[in-house]
């Protein structure tokens, strides 16, 4: 409460114990109310004020003592790609078929198009395909958004933060990319600020990419590892202007994180009973823990990942990258959740089947 009043405090020139100890209780309760308060506060200004006129000397606040903390070593390439490890894709078609999930459409989003880059980018890391998937998902949501009439500003994109940047469409949506020079992702050796290094094509000033070309798949097999460029980000923080942006240090550049879009997919599929109890001895239900709701979620996601890498294996050798590309898109729309149309259903979650992932599937 104290703090709140700091402004009013020092309109009065009330700024130290002195000051407050000489003032009348009246002066005191116009800005605290409460006498009760307003009493405390002046005997603890005058008891203060006596001691620092008996020491002759200003009393000095303990010092914090320093703690020795370790340093958490950088990771290396290697170690970073380990790190972000997703649940292994669930081959068990009888359970995939049996099993409906809750969820709103943004993490499935995420779900459909990281397994999709698998497939259509498979050169590029575990790091770089959650980023890039994550991008999708934001790219679309601000879209949405502003169709809805939720957010009233256009995008980063439509303001030319993303102009000369290279970009690549990925279940049709157009995202800007990072191309991460040197980036190994088996390396075990260096860390990756050592060769995650943003440089633009045929300079050597550290600035970013200046090509406005679109990156193909075809491209790509001779490309880097790719960051998601979040051009909202790069807006929000009051960035350089779009026709010359500079590289910002490692711990500051403008992407998607993966780590974020991991934590995101992890705990976004429940069970569509929506059964977070289990029983005990006694027949009567009791709450299950966190962890075990989390392992449930994880496994969910395994099953979600198993349907989705089918659906896509079935149709990769009827189909060219680019094309299965496009289809991403409209197979996710067959099997999104169903929410209320219009603002009302923005967030909404509703059950997916994965039963209907699978009927996708390229009849042999």
């Amino acid at each position: 409460m104290a703090m709140g009043k700091v402004k009013s405090l020092q309109e009065e020139s009330l700024t130290s114990p002195e000051t407050i100890s000489k003032i009348p209780l009246s002066a005191i309760q116009a800005i605290f109310p409460n006498e009760k308060l307003a009493k405390q506060i002046l005997n603890a200004a005058k008891r203060l004020s006596k001691k620092r006129g008996a020491g002759g000397q200003q009393i000095e606040s303990p010092k914090r003592r320093k703690t020795n903390v370790p340093r958490e070593e950088p990771l290396t390439p290697a170690g970073i790609e380990t790190s972000l490890a997703l649940p292994l894709p669930s081959n068990d078609k009888e359970e995939i078929s049996n099993t409906i999930l809750i969820t709103n459409r943004a993490p499935l989003v995420l779900a459909f198009a990281v397994t999709l880059l698998e497939y259509t980018m498979p050169e590029q890391p575990l790091s770089s395909r959650l980023s890039l998937a994550q991008a999708v998902v934001s790219v679309n949501s601000k879209s949405k958004a502003i169709s809805l009439g939720i957010e009233k500003a256009t995008s980063a994109e439509d303001e030319g933060w993303g102009q000369g940047q290279p970009g690549l469409k990925i279940m049709g949506r157009s995202v800007r990319v990072l191309k991460r020079w040197g980036y190994n992702p088996k390396d075990q050796g260096a860390t990756e600020s050592a060769g995650d290094q943003v440089k633009e094509e045929g300079r050597e000033d550290g600035q970013l990419a200046m090509n406005s070309r679109e990156v193909t798949g075809q491209q790509l097999d001779t490309q880097p590892a790719l960051w998601g460029l979040d051009l909202e980000a790069l807006r929000s923080s009051n960035g350089p202007p779009p026709t010359g942006m500079p590289a910002q240090s490692k711990s500051g550049l403008p992407i998607y994180s993966p780590q974020s879009a991991r934590a995101y997919i992890l705990k976004s599929f429940a069970n569509a009973s929506g059964d977070s109890s289990s029983s005990s001895n006694t027949g009567t239900p009791k709450k299950r823990s966190g962890v075990a709701i989390s392992h449930e979620k994880e496994h969910n996601l395994s099953l979600l990942l198993g349907a989705l890498g089918i659906l896509y294996g079935s149709w990769t050798q009827a189909l060219s990258r680019d094309e299965l590309d496009r289809r991403a898109w409209t197979w996710y729309t067959r099997v999104r959740p169903e929410v209320e149309s219009g603002v009302a259903g923005w967030g909404g979650k509703g059950q997916v089947k994965l039963s209907d992932i699978l009927g996708l599937r390229r009849k042999d």
